[in-house]
């Protein structure tokens, strides 16, 4: 697409507390705790966020290790821009990023919710039963074998 019409623009970093909670929500993401966002967003490894017109519509993020372990979290796009390519933009920037950073040994997860497993699926992402493992989680501050459906992750 011609850049000079193309109202989107990726950037590199993370966004505020505030827009992180707000892209989170409106994307249909479980909200966190301001508190604990405001000690995560420092931690990522390499961030994105998606604009339109000035205004974050979307995000991603690689969070880990740096050298072994990497997991890709909070991909969202405001559904009321979504079905434009944009979830592939982000998760292009992000991966692309590993490529060129991670060590070629690194092991690179994520949670796909619903149909978001056929995004990753075309960025090389397996599902990870096929291969004789399980996904697992627990949220903290839950006992155990209380759970949350994983779309609320």
């Amino acid at each position: 697409m011609d850049s000079l019409n193309n109202p989107y623009e990726l950037s590199v970093g993370v966004p505020s507390v505030e827009v992180f909670r707000r892209l989170r929500t409106d994307a249909g993401l479980s909200d966190k705790d301001p508190e604990a966002v405001t000690l995560a967003l420092p931690n990522t490894w390499h961030g994105v966020v998606l604009h339109h017109e000035g205004e974050p519509i979307g995000m991603g993020r690689i969070i880990g290790d740096g050298g072994t372990t990497f997991q890709i979290v909070d991909m969202c796009v405001n559904p009321a821009h979504q079905g434009r390519g944009l979830g592939k933009r982000l998760m292009a920037a992000l991966t692309e990023e590993l490529e060129r950073r991670a060590p070629a040994t690194a092991y690179v997860s994520l949670i796909a919710d619903g149909p978001a497993r056929f995004l990753y699926e075309k960025f090389g992402f397996a599902d990870t039963a096929t291969h004789d493992s399980i996904g697992m989680y627990r949220v903290i501050g839950k006992p155990p074998g209380a759970s949350r459906p994983p779309a609320q992750l």
